[in-house]
């Protein structure tokens, strides 16, 4: 029996009930969120142009995403959705952006309807194309993905902009256009979100980042309210770089790292998750007998 794609497994994780879908930054926190029984991971724009020192405003290229993904989907099979920004372009362009993502093994994008330079989601100054444009875009998605189960998420910023209705009507038309999954951004209440969920008919992400516009409700709480996809996206990131920042205060006034060591993931525990003594083992069998 041919093994599932990586869309059809994102649909089928989704399909009954809310996914809870964490922000991996690099591969090895892909691994770990496999072992942790995550069924779908997200690689996040924000976190990956932090990571390069950079805010998220579409100064990475699309060979760069592409190159984060490939780390990531080499090492663990879970259905990856990639923040695939503005498309990097137009529709021309966009099409190539689903070709090279399908290519690096992810399971889906993510395409915004903000224009260039874009913004945090959560943050004001932003500024929308017409969804005209944005439905161009999702079109050529669409006609680009040589697998009918690689996954189009369709976000709006328009909340924000144009207002909650505004928002409304943009998302049934980017499902007539072709998306798979509406993503609608910086929804300011709870009551915000099961609006939303009755007016749009179709599989719907929430996104439940820190310190923004939106209230924070758990996995269960969405379930009630009709989403398919609970979004963590830069929490990890968040997370590990407090715990950097306040050991690197402690270094610094200490001299030594002793203060941390029970707060640390040992030497044994990274070689299990990264599986040091298989290629150990693999190296020697290359060998042969002596």
């Amino acid at each position: 029996m041919a093994s599932q794609s990586p869309g059809a497994k994102l649909k089928t994780a989704y399909a009954d009930k809310c996914v809870s879908m964490p922000g991996v930054f690099n591969a090895l926190t892909g691994i770990m969120a496999k072992r942790k029984g995550f069924e779908a991971i997200y690689l996040s724009g924000a976190a990956l142009t932090a990571g390069h020192g950079v805010p998220d405003i579409g100064l990475l290229s699309l060979s760069e995403f592409v190159d984060a993904t490939r780390f990531i989907t080499a090492k663990t099979d879970l259905p990856l959705l990639v923040d695939a920004d503005t498309g990097f372009g137009g529709p021309l362009n966009v099409e190539r952006t689903v070709s090279e993502f399908e290519k690096a093994g992810a399971a889906a994008i993510q395409i915004e309807d903000q224009q260039l330079p874009k913004r945090c989601g959560h943050l004001s100054g932003k500024s929308l194309v017409t969804s005209g444009e944005m439905e161009q875009k999702i079109r050529a998605a669409k006609a680009a993905r040589s697998d009918p189960d690689f996954v189009i998420v369709a976000r709006t910023d328009a909340v924000a902009v144009e207002g909650f209705d505004a928002a409304v009507e943009r998302s049934l038309r980017y499902l007539d256009a072709g998306a798979d999954v509406i993503f609608g951004e910086a929804l300011e209440t709870e009551d915000d979100f099961g609006e939303f969920r009755r007016r749009v008919d179709a599989p719907l992400l929430a996104n439940m980042t820190e310190f923004g516009r939106s209230p924070i409700l758990g996995r269960d709480k969405l379930e009630e309210l009709g989403y398919a996809i609970a979004l963590f996206p830069v929490s990890s990131l968040r997370v590990a770089m407090k715990a950097v920042d306040e050991f690197f205060d402690q270094l610094a006034n200490s001299g030594t790292q002793t203060g941390a060591l029970e707060s640390m993931q040992t030497r044994a525990e990274l070689y299990d998750l990264i599986e040091y003594d298989g290629y150990e083992d693999r190296d020697k069998q290359y060998f042969g007998p002596a």
